[in-house]
């Protein structure tokens, strides 16, 4: 094995490496997926859920381009939830609380069962570059694997650091390692590594809660689910024509499980405020700056000491565990403190703690340093996605893993790379506001962050992608041609609504003009629910959505007009020294990335316009 050399080298089996490495291999690339425990792939190592705010639409995007997050989740599920379904559909994001050990075997499985994959259980210690190139690895074992390519998905292992209260130790999540040496490999090659910080909630005994003082929260009678179910066969669900194997999973939406919510009293502020100098975070021991959107129960007693109380979730790990994670409690105070705080708690006077919260704190690596395609502007060859890149949570990391394998593929085979825009997906805005305004915190995706989210709502994901899926043959042919049916029979009820009429006017006006949609021609109740709902979206917010199409229409000659990697913008006339620093710093690879660069203001553009139009015109 190692005397061969590989397409493909995925270096970390998260949510990053595992998307990453299945996408490359089901493209036809020879692909090794290196991990340090191989018991560990895809585990989910804060909470066992996928989804929420805009991160639902994160991973029907994945499904749409060739990717496993999504069908993992339906069919390892154990409570499904829509999320602003009092909201306009563009805002609203599936969500799903999984089984976190049938969501980490059912993926192992799926890598082991992948022809063209290879998965070999070694940490990487460091990279091999030749000429600014990247040609290989170093592992571990002192055995070293070679590959046009490598994807470095480390998530929080890359030097990582644990905390609770005083106490330290290393390793990426409790009860791992720590990748010690990797970083020295990558500051060795040039590349810049700061630090940042997450952390996690105690794990509590579900016998030792007290349920009868907690609100219930059930899931959804009619689940939303991640997968596009309806482009797809029952066979690509459960079974693996290889071997005739089985892979682990259920129904989706079957046997749904309920989560419980509680809340913080006075007696949890008092105890957190008394003791924030024994927390990791506020005693100085903590350098990494943490989530913004996911505080510690520290930074909420302190950020937002008018509350008289917080909200928490009793949120169970899986059928067949009786543990329970409990949303909204990430602290690094001692675990004596933590207890006691535990204990403050409605429903948990009693509750034992199976394991500990903590911090991490790890490296990562600026993500201006990359370009649109995720490949390093330093080294050649050498991608990367994940938590490296300065993003939180499991969704982000797999849309970038997937991107990450799809461009390592198209580089190796001498192909453009494949760059979403920002009106085309959220992966597009993610990816772009990493590699153009890169981030101080953790990066979480919202709504709020893409300009365009009247076009992305969560439905609309395989129309939206469905060229670049073929195009790039990232679907079986019959899913291709089903999605292309979908997009006719979309496109069909559009224009029959248009165009046809009834009572009160033209079909499309009435359901415009009134709060409720009114009783439908039998023919489109009919079809599937889902796509109804799409033709319904885009017939109610028609005008907006041609509002928005417009606005794309009119920036994308800017996004068109490419800038040199040898320009000096230091020496462009009339440019503001503040944005040709940044433009330097940056080194945008068209109009468009230069003019979303903090700092770029309009004016600067217009310069930049007019020398590309000069230099065109010689």
């Amino acid at each position: 094995m190692p005397d061969r050399v590989y397409d493909v080298i995925v270096c970390g089996a998260g949510h990053a490496g595992v998307e990453a490495a299945l996408i490359a291999a089901r493209r036809g690339a020879s692909t090794l997926l290196l991990t340090g425990n191989i018991d560990t792939i895809a585990q989910m190592s804060c909470n066992p859920a996928i989804g929420g705010q805009a991160k639902g639409q994160l991973v029907r995007e994945i499904d749409a381009l060739g990717g496993e997050m999504a069908i993992n989740t339906d069919v390892t599920g154990i409570q499904f939830r829509l999320l602003n379904e009092s909201k306009g559909p563009a805002v609203q994001s599936p969500r799903a609380q999984c089984d976190k050990k049938a969501y980490q075997f059912r993926m192992k499985h799926t890598l082991e069962l992948q022809p063209n994959l290879r998965i070999f259980q070694a940490t990487v210690t460091g990279l091999i570059f030749e000429v600014g190139k990247v040609v290989g690895c170093r592992t571990n074992l002192d055995i070293e694997f070679r590959g046009h390519a490598v994807v470095v998905t480390t998530g929080t292992f890359l030097r990582g650091l644990m905390h609770v209260g005083q106490n330290k130790n290393e390793g990426g999540r409790l009860g791992d390692f720590s990748a010690k040496t990797l970083s020295a490999s990558l500051l060795e090659a040039g590349i810049e590594l700061q630090r940042l910080k997450t952390g996690t909630p105690p794990r509590i005994l579900g016998r030792s809660i007290d349920f009868s003082v907690l609100q219930e929260q059930r899931g959804d009678e009619h689940p939303t689910f991640f997968a596009f179910h309806d482009t797809r066969g029952d066979a690509e669900l459960f079974h693996v024509e290889h071997r005739g194997e089985r892979r682990l999973g259920w129904r989706p939406g079957a046997d749904q499980v309920s989560c419980w919510i509680t809340y913080t009293t006075p007696e949890s502020a008092e105890i957190v405020r008394s003791n924030l100098h024994k927390s990791a975070m506020y005693s100085g021991e903590i350098v990494g700056t943490g989530p913004r959107y996911c505080p510690s129960i520290e930074d909420k007693f302190v950020r937002f000491a008018d509350k008289p109380r917080h909200m928490l979730y009793l949120e169970p790990e899986g059928r067949n565990t009786n543990e329970y994670y409990i949303n909204g409690l990430s602290t690094s105070l001692p675990l004596d403190v933590q207890i006691r705080l535990v204990h403050s708690i409605p429903g948990l006077e009693h509750a034992e703690l199976l394991r500990p919260a903590y911090a991490v704190e790890y490296d990562f690596a600026p993500p201006q340093q990359l370009l649109p395609s995720l490949e390093s502007r330093k080294v050649e060859n050498l991608f990367f996605a994940g938590q490296i890149n300065g993003t939180s949570g499991y969704e982000e990391a797999a849309c970038q893993g997937l991107i990450a394998g799809i461009n390592a593929v198209e580089k190796v085979r001498g192909n453009p790379p494949l760059i979403l825009g920002r009106h085309e997906a959220y992966s597009g805005v993610l990816i772009d506001d990493l590699v153009t305004k890169g981030t101080s915190e953790p990066y979480r995706m919202f709504t709020s962050r893409a300009e365009y989210r009247l076009l992305l709502n969560h439905g609309s994901a395989e129309l939206r992608l469905l060229e670049h899926a073929k195009n790039l043959k990232l679907l079986p042919e019959s899913r291709l041609r089903a999605i292309t049916t979908k997009r006719a029979v979309v496109d069909h009820w559009v224009d029959w609504l248009e165009q046809n009429r009834t009572e009160g006017g033209r079909w499309a006006d009435v359901i415009r003009r009134l709060p409720d949609v009114p009783p439908l021609p039998v023919d489109l109740e009919a079809i599937d629910p889902a796509v109804r709902g799409e033709v319904l979206y885009r017939v109610r917010y028609r005008g907006y959505l041609e509002r928005e199409m417009r606005q794309v229409e009119k920036l994308k000659d800017i996004d068109n007009i490419n800038l040199p990697a040898s320009i000096d913008y230091l020496a462009i006339p009339g440019l503001r020294r503040e944005s040709a620093q940044k433009l330097q710093q940056f080194r945008p690879v068209n109009l468009g990335q230069a003019s979303r660069i903090s700092g770029v203001n309009p004016a600067d553009i217009s310069i930049l316009m007019v020398r590309m139009a000069s230099k065109r015109a010689r």
